[in-house]
C-alpha cells in the first residue's frame, strides 16, 4: 500500500545561501549541503511506500536535516558526555555508519539521563535527556512521521504542532467563552508523560505505520533505561520521557484518541499537550462531563486523572496556559487576562533577578531583566485588558533597580551616596534626606532623592517596558493619507 504525501519546499532567496569553505564541510557546512537535496522548487509530490518508511528516515538528506535541527536546539549531553558540536563535527563519518546500523537493525538506543527541574507551581518534573545521537535519530523519525499524522489531528489540538500554540489556543478558548460556554472543566492528567502505555501507543502508531522496523525502533527508544542522578538505572515499562524530539509527537498521537472522543460527544475543548480544557454552558454539565471524561481516560486510555487538580470553574478562575478568561458583558467580548498564577510567577522572578545584594554592575542586572521580559511579553502579549498590571510591574522593577543602586552606592558611606545622587540630578535637599536617613533601603527606593536622580526616562533605553512593548505589539496599523483623505487599514 502506498501513501501520497505532499510537501512544499521554499527556495532560499538568491544571495542568502551561506557560503561554506571546503575546510568546514565536515561540520555544519556538510550537513547544510547534504540537506539541500530535500529541496525542490515549488510543490513536490513524493510517493512513500508505508512498508519502507525506514528508508526515508535514514536517507542522507533526512539525517542531515535532522542533525541540523538538533544542532539549532543545542541542549545538554547525554550519558555518553558527547556534546552537539562534537557530533556535528563528525557528521560526514557518522551518517553512513548510522544509516547502516539502522537498516541492519544493529542500532541500540543509549540510556537516558534523568534530571529534575523545578515546576512553577512547586515540586519537580523529571526530564529525560537522550544522547545527542539518539536525539538525532528521534528527530529523523519525527520528520518522516509528522507529515503522516499531522493532517489527522483535531483542529482543537494546539500543542507541539506547526503554526499552532498559545497564540491559537487562547483565542479559540476566548471565542468559546464568548459563545456562551462559560464554565470550564480543567482536566489534569497526573504524570502523563510517565504513564503512557507502550502497547496502546504502538497500536495507535501501527494504524498508519506499517513498517515494523520503525515500530520496533520506537519501542526500543521507549524501553531505554533511565539513569537517575545517583547512578541508579531504572527500566522503563511505560511513559514517553520528556526531553527527546519524538516525545511531543507521540504524546499527541496518544491523546488524539481523546480529542476525537470529545468530538463524538459534541463537546467544545482546547488542548495543548496534556493541558485539556473543556468548555460547557453550566456547572451541572461540567460536573457530568468531568465524571465521564475521568472514566474514559482511566479505563480506555489507561492514564490517571488527578482528582485534586481537575476542577469545574468559571474561566476567570482557571489557569489556561498562563491566562484566564473573563466575559465582558458591556463590550460583548471576552477579555484575555493574566492568571493569578502568572502574576505570582513574574513577581517572584523579578525578585530573583533583582536581589538587593546584586554584586555586578547595574547594567548587567538590566541586561538579565531585559532578556527575561522580552521573552515574557512575546508570549503574554495576547492579553487584552491588563495595561494597568503591566504598568505596575514596570514600576515595581524600576523601584527594585533603584534599591540596588542605593545599596551599591552607599557601601562607602552615606556621603558617597549623597554625592552620587546630586551628580545624577537630585536636589541637594532631596539627596541629603535620603542619604542620611536611617530608614530601610526599600523605603528609600521610592523617595524623591533617588526618583529625581533616576527618573523614569533614565530607564527608557536601558530597561524593557512590558507595558510599552505590549502597546507596540498590539497597536493598530497606522493610517494612510491618499488624495487628501484618510484611509484605515484593518
Amino acid at each position: 500500500m502506498t501513501r501520497q504525501l505532499q510537501f512544499e519546499f521554499v527556495e532560499i532567496p538568491p544571495g542568502s545561501e551561506k557560503p561554506y569553505p571546503s575546510s568546514e564541510l565536515d561540520g555544519l557546512g556538510f550537513l547544510w549541503l547534504k540537506s539541500k537535496a530535500r529541496e525542490t522548487s515549488g510543490i513536490s509530490t513524493v510517493i512513500a511506500d508505508e512498508s519502507r518508511l525506514l528508508e526515508e528516515i535514514v536517507s542522507g538528506a533526512n539525517l542531515a536535516s535532522a542533525l541540523l535541527h538538533v544542532a539549532s536546539n543545542q541542549g545538554a549531553a547525554g550519558v555518553d558526555g558527547q556534546s552537539v558540536d562534537e557530533v556535528v563535527a563528525k557528521a560526514a563519518k557518522l551518517i553512513p555508519r548510522l544509516r547502516h546500523q539502522l537498516l541492519e537493525g544493529l542500532y541500540r538506543p543509549s540510556e537516558v539521563r534523568r534530571v529534575w527541574i523545578p515546576k512553577p507551581g512547586g515540586g519537580e518534573r523529571g526530564l529525560g535527556i537522550p544522547t545527542v545521537l539518539d536525539r538525532w535519530v528521534q528527530q529523523a523519525i519525527h520528520q518522516v512521521l509528522a507529515p503522516i499524522f499531522e493532517p489527522t489531528f483535531h483542529d482543537s489540538s494546539h500543542g507541539f504542532r506547526p503554526l499552532r500554540g498559545a497564540r491559537t489556543a487562547i483565542p479559540e478558548a476566548a471565542a468559546l467563552v464568548n459563545a456562551g460556554h462559560e464554565w470550564v472543566v480543567s482536566l489534569d492528567l497526573s504524570k502523563f508523560f510517565d504513564r503512557v502505555n507502550h502497547q496502546r501507543l504502538l497500536s495507535r502508531l501501527g494504524q498508519r505505520v506499517s513498517d515494523k522496523r520503525v515500530l520496533r525502533l520506537i519501542l526500543q527508544m521507549l524501553k531505554a533505561k533511565t539513569v537517575l542522578p545517583d547512578g541508579t538505572k531504572v527500566a522503563q515499562e511505560e511513559g514517553t520521557p520528556q526531553g527527546g524530539p519524538l516525545s511531543p509527537l507521540l504524546s499527541n498521537i496518544v491523546l488524539d484518541e481523546l480529542d476525537w472522543e470529545l468530538e463524538r460527544r459534541g463537546l467544545r475543548f482546547v488542548r495543548y499537550a496534556d493541558d485539556l480544557n473543556v468548555f460547557v454552558r453550566s456547572e451541572r454539565a461540567g460536573t457530568r462531563v468531568r465524571g465521564g471524561l475521568t472514566r474514559f481516560v482511566e479505563q480506555r486510555l489507561r492514564l490517571k486523572v488527578n482528582e485534586d487538580k481537575t476542577v469545574v470553574e468559571r474561566p476567570e478562575n482557571v489557569h489556561i496556559l498562563g491566562f484566564s478568561l473573563r466575559k465582558n458583558e458591556e463590550k460583548g467580548i471576552t477579555d484575555i487576562l493574566l492568571s493569578k498564577r502568572t502574576k505570582d510567577r513574574i513577581r517572584s522572578k523579578v525578585r530573583e533577578l533583582t536581589p538587593r545584594n546584586w554584586g555586578q554592575s547595574v547594567m548587567a542586572c538590566l541586561e538579565e531583566i531585559n532578556q527575561y521580559l522580552e521573552g515574557w511579553i512575546t508570549y503574554f502579549c495576547l492579553v487584552t485588558n491588563e495595561e494597568r498590571t503591566l504598568r505596575h510591574v514596570d514600576a515595581h522593577i524600576r523601584r527594585r533597580v533603584r534599591a540596588i543602586i542605593i545599596k551599591q552606592k552607599s557601601r562607602k558611606g552615606a556621603s558617597s551616596l549623597f554625592r552620587h545622587l546630586v551628580k545624577q540630578g537630585a536636589t541637594v535637599k532631596a539627596a541629603s534626606k535620603l542619604a542620611y536617613d536611617s530608614c530601610g533601603i526599600w523605603y528609600k527606593s521610592f523617595r524623591p532623592g533617588v526618583t529625581l536622580a533616576y527618573r523614569n526616562h533614565w530607564f527608557t533605553d536601558k530597561l524593557t517596558s512590558i507595558g510599552m512593548r505590549w502597546f507596540q505589539i498590539n497597536a493598530p496599523p497606522p493610517t494612510k493619507a491618499v488624495s487628501g483623505q484618510l484611509t484605515f487599514d484593518f
